[in-house]
């Protein structure tokens, strides 16, 4: 574990901090899959507001 002694003999912890990389972007699967995604969120969105207009 990383510390350092400051004035008076205090320890002072520093976090290990992880190693960095590059993200990768999607591939043309994930892309698919990302806009499937989205168009079945945005379907269930306006059922749910079908729904809740018509019980009102």
């Amino acid at each position: 574990m990383r510390y350092t002694v400051e004035e008076g003999g205090r320890l002072n912890n520093y976090a290990i901090e992880p190693k960095m990389y590059e993200a990768e972007p999607p591939s043309q699967n994930q892309k698919r899959n990302y806009i499937i995604l989205g168009v079945g969120a945005a379907a269930l969105i306006g059922g749910l507001l079908v729904v809740a207009v018509s019980v009102s």
